[in-house]
């Protein structure tokens, strides 16, 4: 590309509005639109003042790179320019395996954001929680990073270490972790039997083929209780989406019919309508669906559609928010356009965008704890002066005794305390079912 001086002769305005034209930045090539002249004086004017004020001399190419960024990034949270080996760190998230901190993030108002942190990774064992604003990798501020920088300063060798300073709400100071990076492995699905005949499955992440093992999974569950499955918790906490047709294939497995999710956009190909097919692997058994402020995209279309079609309860905290579709636009120069083409709504037609799912329930993060660790201890009969003795020819050793219904109640509520409420909401949910029955 030519010089461009203070001047702008005509045949460089003609060039660079010849550059932009060919790249389809400002125009659609199905839509007549006019263009900005009066905005494309301006960006000329700057190119060249650029080229010729700045402290240091930098290529046609580099500037016109930084305006794109710039021009996307200004567009939402979610957009990007990839050039090839961005785009491939990309398609890792979905495959299941990749290596790093295990943590899904974004970007707001130029800090990193955590979406969540993913299970059994090094982000989770370090405590890195939903929310969480990321300010410095190390000693190198964020600030004006782009995500997949930030994304690739996060990755990195196995057993190289990492120092995240954080910010989060109700913390007057930012938090400084150091996480190891390991291999990320992510385990799309979880599943064991709560008590009998009461089944738990988490989805940590909607990767291409969760579904399958998602039915896999169900009939185990199914085959242990003895095909006699009388409820579920599904957990989508800090689940933070994936891929859109896996959403629409684990909302399929409960549904019998109606819309599972469709998007509107400007294009007609951004106009999408998924609907159930009639079957229900479940046949109606209640459903619990746990959420929170980490569960986002495809998690909320999940939750969206169970409850407008009054299949599942949604219990827990308002998710994430994040309720737009990116579209991956190859470029002639290899490169690759993720643009934000259109949004999601519920069966109901709610949009998920900036909204989040509101669960039918809200439970707050609580903790149980054991009221003797606190320094309290109850009084019982052993204790008061002058008891009588127990008597028993058949007195046994109590080392290995096997765990007692309340005393499994007693660690869930210790372990998960969102959890123990929704087995509790389940069992609720299976005697109500039979009373109408």
């Amino acid at each position: 590309m030519h010089m461009i001086s203070r001047g702008l002769p005509a045949l460089s305005l003609g060039i660079l509005l010849g550059f932009i034209l060919n790249q389809g930045v400002f125009a659609d090539r199905n839509e007549k639109a006019p263009l900005p002249l009066e905005e494309i004086r301006t960006f000329t004017e700057i190119f060249g003042k650029i080229k010729t004020d700045y402290v240091e001399p930098i290529p046609d190419e580099k500037l016109l790179e930084n305006a794109i960024h710039g021009m996307i990034s200004g567009l939402d949270p979610h957009s990007a320019y990839l050039i090839p080996e961005e785009y491939k760190e990309l398609q890792e998230g979905t495959s299941g395996e990749f290596g790093g901190l295990g943590i899904e993030v974004g970007m707001e108002d130029g800090f990193i954001k955590v979406i969540a942190p993913i299970d059994d990774t090094p982000a989770k064992r370090a405590g890195i929680q939903a929310g969480d604003l990321i300010i410095r990798l190390d000693d190198t501020p964020v600030k004006g990073m782009k995500l997949m920088e930030a994304v690739q300063i996060m990755r990195g060798k196995p057993g190289t270490k990492i120092t995240l300073s954080i910010l989060r709400e109700g913390k007057l100071k930012p938090l400084i972790i150091t996480i190891t990076r390991d291999v990320i492995q992510v385990v799309s699905i979880k599943s064991r039997t709560l008590e009998p005949g009461f089944g738990y499955v988490r989805i940590t992440q909607f990767q291409a083929h969760t579904g399958k093992p998602l039915r896999t999974a169900l009939s185990k569950l199914k085959k242990d209780n003895r095909n006699a499955l009388k409820g579920l918790v599904l957990d989508l906490r800090n689940n933070p989406g994936g891929v859109l047709s896996a959403a629409v294939e684990v909302a399929d497995t409960f549904l019998k019919k109606g819309i599972i999710v469709y998007t509107k956009g400007r294009r007609e190909d951004a106009q999408l309508k998924f609907n159930a097919k009639p079957a229900d692997v479940l046949s109606g058994a209640p459903i619990v669906v746990l959420v929170n402020e980490g569960s986002a995209s495809a998690s909320e279309i999940v939750a969206g559609a169970l409850q407008d079609h009054k299949r599942a309860l949604i219990v827990g905290n308002k998710t994430f928010g994040k309720g737009s579709v990116q579209t991956i636009l190859p470029m002639e120069n290899g490169d690759v356009l993720k643009l934000t083409t259109a949004r999601y709504f519920t069966p109901s037609g709610a949009s998920i965008q900036a909204t989040g799912i509101s669960p039918d329930i809200i439970l707050e993060d609580l903790m149980v704890t054991n009221a003797q660790s606190q320094g309290y201890k109850p009084i019982k009969e052993a204790d008061l002066a002058g008891h009588l003795g127990k008597e028993s020819k058949h007195d046994k050793k109590q080392s290995g005794k096997k765990k007692t219904g309340s005393e499994i109640k007693k660690s869930l509520a210790q372990e998960d305390y969102a959890l123990y409420e929704a087995l509790n909401l389940l069992r609720g949910l299976v005697l109500f079912q039979k009373t109408k029955s």
